[in-house]
């Protein structure tokens, strides 16, 4: 069973920095430079300030982690920029527990911040080669919004979002 919580300031940076890296190896072995694929505990301390971190557990180890952002009025994505627009960071599942459902938690749990912060839509990014991540969000309710070139990556960003009811 997951249980998610808010990160708390007793929780290792560095544990959920190497759960990033975990995470995010797949798409590191498919030549996508994600931030998340080698980011150092200060870059994971840096990304998260700010915005509303949630780690998951299962059988209370430390399973998942998702970064939800309010509004980002400095950020190179002028979706992200939007009112009424957070936007969703930094998912990542320990790759021996994917496919139990907890990616999908993390995600309706940052839904649940977003909706109840006010916020009408929950917006993402995820690379373009990343099929497998566009098609996830897209059954999950998200829609492509526009793209992005973020600074130093190798490929273009998808950017999609979902409208919540109620925001």
């Amino acid at each position: 069973m997951v249980h998610i919580r808010r990160l708390q300031n007793t929780d290792s940076l560095e544990q959920l920095t190497a759960l990033l890296h975990r995470g995010y190896a797949r798409l590191g072995a498919m030549g996508l430079n994600y931030t998340a694929v080698d980011q150092t505990a200060a870059v994971t301390a840096e990304r998260i300030q700010g915005g509303h971190c949630l780690v998951a557990l299962w059988n209370g180890e430390l399973a998942g982690t998702v970064l939800g952002k309010p509004q980002d009025l400095e950020s190179e994505c002028e979706y992200f920029r939007r009112p009424g627009v957070a936007s969703l960071r930094q998912l990542a599942v320990e790759p021996s527990l994917q496919g139990k459902g907890i990616g999908r938690a993390l995600i309706a749990a940052c839904e649940r911040w977003a909706r109840e912060s006010g916020f009408a839509e929950l917006a993402l990014d995820t690379a373009e080669p990343a099929t497998h991540l566009v098609a996830l969000y897209a059954r999950l309710g998200f829609a492509k919004v526009d793209t992005v070139r973020w600074p130093g990556k190798c490929y273009r960003s998808v950017v999609m979002s979902k409208r919540l009811v109620g925001g």
